[in-house]
């Protein structure tokens, strides 16, 4: 039998506090969720002055990134050059497919993700990003 790794809490407050500092850094409200590889919600957060839909929208593009095993914006780029078809794609996954959910990936393990929500799509793929590179 092969064994893997998985998210603590504790690596999960790791990600969400430095996820947080990077949208602070920057003045962006947001929101941010982490999932862990099944797509189930281990955190999220809410900054002030986030708006209400990225609550939504950010929970579920990290499902997409940790249930599609990679990010969200390969989706996005391939509804925008044409591929119009993932638009049919189940709820909650069309939810998320936007730029902004990035894997958690340790040791070739897709062990779950983060998915921003609330500013510019590549600003909430840096936030994200910025959160996963704590756990190094």
């Amino acid at each position: 039998m092969q064994t893997k790794p998985y998210l603590t809490l504790a690596d999960v407050k790791k990600i969400a506090v430095a996820a947080e500092a990077e949208a602070v850094a920057n003045n962006w409200a947001v929101s941010i969720a982490i999932v862990d590889d099944g797509g189930h919600l281990l955190w999220q957060q809410r900054l002030d002055g986030a708006n209400a839909l990225s609550s939504h929208i950010a929970p579920a593009k990290a499902r997409v990134s940790a249930l599609g095993r990679r990010e969200s914006k390969l989706y996005e780029d391939v509804i925008n050059n044409g591929r119009v078809s993932f638009l049919t794609a189940p709820a909650p996954m069309a939810d998320g497919m936007l730029e902004g959910g990035v894997p958690v990936i340790v040791d070739g393990h897709i062990i779950g993700a983060v998915g921003v929500s609330g500013v510019k799509s590549n600003e909430d793929a840096q936030i994200a990003k910025a959160g996963i590179a704590a756990l190094n």
